[in-house]
């Protein structure tokens, strides 16, 4: 989950070999221009596959961004993993945002659920029951349950969650990856306060999207 080399994600490594080699294969053996498409490939697989160390915020009782991208729901709503009443806030990652997902909140992990779908925009609402989605529950240590989504999106074919039913979780933490393109779905306590807006673009750890 955590690993020592946070500049490039370890999920784009054999992306990367692959889009470079050729691109260093195809100008050794017919030049430059030949080359330049590929090379601009490369350059876009790098930059989509960067994963910058972030720093933790010091406040206590918020809900940081999971996700680097743009708000694009807040409302009341029911969270259909564990069927009650909710804050929804989902974050909606294009293919130029960095794609490591976060933890949200310090808590347990309670309930993983993985969910095969279909592959609509993820900027549209019908994504979040529709699409590839995988459903990881948390309990705080206060005993509020938070619900976060990785959900597939139009380009995206691969969701990546790296824990497990039982592991202890802190803010923060690298925990997942979606590939090209995607959204993160939030299911929070009703009680909880949003301190986001739809359209604000929020970055992972780094931005506060409620407050308990």
């Amino acid at each position: 989950m955590n690993y020592p080399h946070p500049i490039i994600a370890r999920e784009g490594w054999f992306f990367l070999l692959i889009a470079f080699g050729l691109s260093a294969c195809v100008q050794f053996f017919f030049g430059f221009w030949w080359a330049l498409p590929l090379w601009i490939i490369a350059f876009f697989v790098l930059q989509f596959f960067r994963d910058p160390p972030r720093a933790l915020p010091l406040a206590e009782g918020v809900v940081l961004s999971p996700a680097d991208g743009r708000v694009v729901v807040v409302e009341r709503c029911i969270d259909p993993f564990v069927e009650r009443e909710a804050i929804k806030i989902s974050v909606f990652m294009n293919v130029f945002n960095v794609h490591s997902n976060r933890v949200p909140v310090d808590g347990r992990v309670e309930q993983l659920n993985y969910f095969p779908g279909k592959f609509f925009n993820a900027d549209l609402d019908k994504a979040s029951l529709n699409n590839e989605r995988n459903a990881m529950v948390l309990r705080t240590d206060t005993g509020e349950k938070v619900t976060v989504v990785q959900v597939a999106g139009l380009i995206a074919r691969r969701i990546l969650c790296y824990v497990r039913v039982g592991d202890q979780l802190q803010r923060g933490q690298r925990y997942g990856f979606i590939r090209f393109g995607s959204r993160v779905d939030l299911y929070l306590p009703v009680h909880a306060r949003p301190l986001v807006t739809i359209g604000e673009k929020v970055y992972a750890t780094r931005s506060t999207l409620a407050a308990f």
